[in-house]
């Protein structure tokens, strides 16, 4: 007879601890993985509209708990979270079968000259401050989504409350700053 596992609360933190630790260090090692021969290149406005949908749906949900409605705001909670495993999964599928995009790279052949970087200019700067913050936040949010999602599954929700007031703008942060940055690196995807 097989022992039942019981996923207890300490169990579950030590595996959002793992997960927060291990996503990251997983996309940066995909990065390195270049799979040839299949174009996932269609891919970036479908994730672009994937965070565009955690925005919407985040919003939706503060606005739920606010009027009382907790069972409504768990479920656009739970929604959001699959979104953003949902965009991550195809993040990944893009990057590591098309390569990166450089931001000003308008003949497309993975070079940053010179003139290039003049043309880019300002926005250039604009750009990677953007995709800098976004891809810090995006490894910071990891833990505090995880976290304040046990904090309310465990029913302690004075500090679920506590940790979502800087949950949320942190993940409305990273999903809003995706959404610009695809926008602004769309013109040059080859």
């Amino acid at each position: 007879m097989k022992k039942q596992v019981s996923w207890t609360e300490k169990n579950l933190k030590i595996l959002s601890w793992v997960l927060s630790i291990a996503i990251p260090l997983a996309v940066a090692a995909l990065f390195e993985v270049e799979i040839e021969g299949v174009d996932l290149s269609f891919l970036p406005p479908i994730y672009a509209g994937i965070n565009g949908a955690t925005v919407v749906v985040l919003v939706l949900a503060v606005f739920q708990i606010r009027k009382g409605n907790r069972e409504s705001h768990e479920w656009l909670m739970k929604f959001a979270i699959s979104l953003s495993v949902l965009f991550l999964l195809m993040y990944i599928a893009n990057h590591a079968t098309s390569g990166e995009t450089r931001y000003g790279d308008l003949n497309h052949d993975g070079v940053m000259t010179t003139s290039e970087i003049m043309e880019a200019g300002v926005l250039r700067m604009v750009y990677l401050t953007l995709l800098i913050s976004h891809i810090a936040l995006s490894i910071i949010v990891i833990p505090l989504v995880l976290n304040t999602y046990l904090l309310a599954r465990f029913n302690k929700f004075d500090k679920h409350r506590k940790l979502a007031k800087i949950t949320f703008p942190v993940w409305l942060f990273v999903a809003v700053s995706g959404v610009i940055v695809y926008f602004m690196i769309a013109p040059f995807y080859h």
